[in-house]
């Protein structure tokens, strides 16, 4: 009796202290998950630019944490250039086709025959374009309901981005204040995956960090190349929207289809309002920014990354689908992280088992 009344009291005792634990994790969660993707990402941007603060840290003598606070300065600066530079572009646009609406004097050039060739959509798109290079008033008036559901998912995808840059932004933040600590906060990831892996904390911290920043150099890293180029490309070409058909690059660079899905309506436009010479440069190039990750990838993944492709397509648009733009690019690093730890849990058994 004396037995099974110290069991029930430890168990008791075992059961009240694993029932607070839940309730304080619980309840850590509900309040930090507002900015849990926020926190994630400013993890990742943090381990995949630390080196990098390190190389400035030791190139002009500032210390870590000053060479961390200026990597972030400039990462924040190079996110508001575009963010302002596509808020004024909108009000720029948007003021210009009301005021041409308005007035009368908002045109629009009448399109090339060829276009009817296209599939599918040619002949509907030669005769709406036709119509509206001739009455755009009426072309307002005949498709009013067509032009305000575009007009609605456009500015949903246009609030998107303007949120996910002010995300980018907070995140880039938090990754300096990540970096400043660094060596603190690996100490102590150290020691937690220690407790919990029972002596391979070390290993898996730096398995962690070198997957996370391969998935970063060798998939984001390339798809913000190719976005960047695919921008250059439209502005040069006058491509209305370069900013919108920019991103969707970005996007479907991430997900590891080929960037020229993505740039096909640009391509349309040009060989509907262009010359045929001046299309044909805009496709031969749309066409070397698409093949570009064969050289990028390799140059970016020199040290090599056996993580399937599929893992990071499930983790892109999964965490696109969960957390919008901020997480795409998490999802991928998170799930390619848990696939390279599983791995090494699975081969690291059968040796334990010996």
């Amino acid at each position: 009796m004396k037995i099974d009344h110290e069991f029930s009291r430890n168990a008791i005792d075992a059961a009240i202290k694993i029932a607070v634990v839940a309730i304080l994790v619980y309840w850590c969660f509900s309040i930090l998950r507002p900015f849990l993707m926020l926190v994630v990402w400013g993890a990742i941007i943090a381990t995949a630019l630390y080196p990098v603060a390190l190389s400035i840290h030791k190139r002009t003598g500032l210390s870590k944490g000053k060479a961390s606070a200026l990597l972030s300065f400039i990462g924040v600066l190079l996110l508001l250039i575009p963010l302002v530079a596509l808020s004024s572009g909108i009000y720029t646009s948007a003021s210009e086709l009301v005021t041409g609406v308005q007035e009368g004097t908002l045109t629009l050039p009448k399109p090339k025959a060829s276009i009817q060739d296209l599939p599918l959509i040619g002949e509907k798109l030669y005769s709406f374009m036709l119509f509206a290079s001739s009455n755009i008033e009426g072309a307002f008036v005949k498709y009013a309901e067509e032009i305000k559901q575009f007009a609605g998912k456009a500015a949903s995808i246009i609030g998107s981005v303007g949120g996910g840059f002010l995300q980018f932004i907070i995140s880039t933040i938090i990754a300096g204040a990540f970096m400043s600590n660094a060596d603190k906060c690996q100490a102590g990831m150290t020691m937690l995956v220690t407790r919990l892996t029972d002596g391979r904390g070390e290993e898996l911290v730096e398995l962690s960090k070198s997957t996370v920043r391969s998935v970063v150099q060798g998939v984001i890293g390339v798809a913000v190349i190719q976005s960047t180029l695919s921008a250059i490309g439209l502005v040069v070409a006058g491509v209305p929207m370069a900013a919108v058909w920019a991103l969707a690059v970005l996007l479907v660079a991430i997900i590891q289809l080929p960037p020229i899905v993505a740039l096909l309506p640009a391509i349309i436009y040009m060989f509907s309002v262009e010359s045929t010479l001046a299309a044909g440069l805009f496709l031969v190039w749309c066409i070397i920014v698409s093949g570009s990750d064969a050289i990028l990838k390799p140059i970016l993944l020199s040290r090599g990354s056996d993580i399937p492709m599929l893992v990071i397509l499930l983790g892109a648009l999964g965490g696109m689908a969960m957390s919008g733009i901020v997480g795409l690019f998490v999802g991928a690093v998170v799930l390619s992280l848990t696939y390279q730890l599983m791995v090494a849990w699975l081969e690291s058994h059968p040796q334990e088992a010996k």
